[in-house]
């Protein structure tokens, strides 16, 4: 079936605002920042960029319909570009033609995909979201890179901290109950680990209001929270001992004072804004020394969006189902980064959470897995490889598009990452 006219030319506009965001994030690299240092939590610049062209090449323009690919418009692109084939750590060593000849293949890639979706079936419009909201992940990762790499801001965003204040203390009770969790059959586009509803039990329970803020992880950095075994898992502890960590990673010390680094400047920190760039490891521990929890998944999208006004039915975003706007959420286009937990009260959930869309994300309890009865969608390596040992992260950042999230979307990530622009909130134990 061909789609609309409409759909298409959303589909388009999904494609080309996503190029543009890739395009304006790269666009003042030159040289060795191309390449950039070899680490495990980042890519290479100019392979990230051919990745994203390969990937709509890929899927929206090589696909046949017996699956199997016509051959790249650029030589070797597999050899290049297949993230699931070519190991991280040797994307540094490859022979990447040089950044003209990638933007001219990627430009190109973009144009034929677009051209296409004048003549789209549902399936060629499914390929052009996935290859949308593929890129969409990689402007956000490479936002958080620049952070890692002490680039200077993305543009239009300064490194200074938001002037803005104000707590949001205090938990909301949560009778919990049976829901339906997950992503319901015939909506929107989801990605294949949210499938399906499946009925789950949460048991009552009270959660915080706002994620954990600056001024509140300090206390427990000032208590000596990261020197003392008993607050730390196991694991955890093993990972702080090798890292040596005894903050936030890009928390530092000015005389008296605490300061952070946001991309290529160090500021105060804001105190009401929620502490950001801690793993799960941290998270954990934190909860212990508060007498708190991190909450399950369960309870994370239970709370944001069951609506007990409606008889438990579920929005699709905490504050109901319109789309996300600058009102409602701190997402990409929102704010200039994260900002206090008191702000965007129209986005509070029925039950009063506020920001669980939006400013971090949120950290929760448990490993990342399967729902029953899962089946891998085309783009099998985007969850399944994952399985076990990542956990699960809610809700989206400031750096997150307002077009790729939703309540019952699931982020992943291993338990040590503290790159990620990721914070979390707590459960009463």
């Amino acid at each position: 079936m061909i789609v609309h006219h409409a759909e298409a030319e959303s589909l388009r506009q999904m494609l080309l605002k996503a190029r543009s965001r890739t395009l304006a994030l790269m666009a003042d690299l030159s040289g060795a920042q191309l390449l950039g240092p070899r680490l495990a939590i980042v890519n290479p610049p100019l392979w990230e960029i051919g990745h994203l062209g390969w990937f709509q090449e890929r899927w929206c323009v090589r696909r046949r319909a017996d699956g199997t690919l016509e051959p790249s418009m650029l030589p070797h692109a597999d050899a290049l570009f297949d993230s699931a084939k070519v190991p991280h750590d040797e994307r540094w060593d490859l022979p990447l033609p040089p950044l003209n000849s990638i933007l001219s293949y990627v430009g190109t890639v973009l144009s034929k995909v677009c051209e296409r979706l004048s003549n789209a079936d549902s399936d060629s419009a499914y390929f052009a979201q996935l290859c949308a909201e593929h890129e969409e992940m990689h402007a956000e990762a490479f936002t958080y890179t620049r952070q890692t790499l002490g680039l200077p801001p993305p543009p239009g965003v300064r490194a200074s901290p938001q002037p803005a204040s104000g707590s949001c203390g205090g938990d909301v009770a949560i009778a919990g109950g049976e829901f339906l969790f997950g992503a319901p059959q015939g909506t929107d586009f989801v990605f294949d680990n949210e499938k399906w509803l499946h009925r789950v039990y949460v048991a009552p329970f009270a959660m915080a209001r706002a994620a954990v803020t600056n001024a509140e992880f300090l206390c427990f950095v000032d208590d000596n929270g990261y020197s003392r075994p008993d607050l730390w898992s196991m694991d955890g502890w093993t990972w702080r001992e090798a890292e040596g960590a005894q903050h936030p990673v890009y928390w530092c010390r000015s005389g008296q004072s605490w300061h952070e680094r946001r991309y290529d400047a160090v500021h105060p920190p804001n105190h009401d804004t929620p502490v950001m760039h801690v793993n799960w490891y941290e998270a954990q521990a934190y909860c212990r020394w508060a007498g708190r929890r991190l909450p399950t998944e369960a309870e994370w999208e239970y709370a944001a969006a069951v609506d007990p006004l409606r008889s438990g039915a579920k929005n699709r975003f905490p504050w109901g189902n319109e789309p996300a706007d600058t009102r409602r959420a701190n997402l990409f286009d929102a704010a200039e980064g994260p900002v206090a937990v008191n702000a965007f009260a129209e986005g509070d959930s029925a039950f009063g959470c506020r920001q669980m869309i939006g400013n971090v994300w949120e950290w929760t309890a448990d490993a990342f897995r399967p729902y029953p009865g899962f089946v891998p969608d085309p783009y099998a390596e985007y969850s399944q490889p994952w399985f076990g040992n990542h956990k699960v992260l809610r809700g989206g950042s400031h750096a997150t598009r307002g077009s790729l999230i939703r309540n019952t979307w699931r982020n992943f990530h291993t338990p040590d990452r503290r790159d990620v622009f990721a914070g979390f909130r707590t459960c009463a134990a």
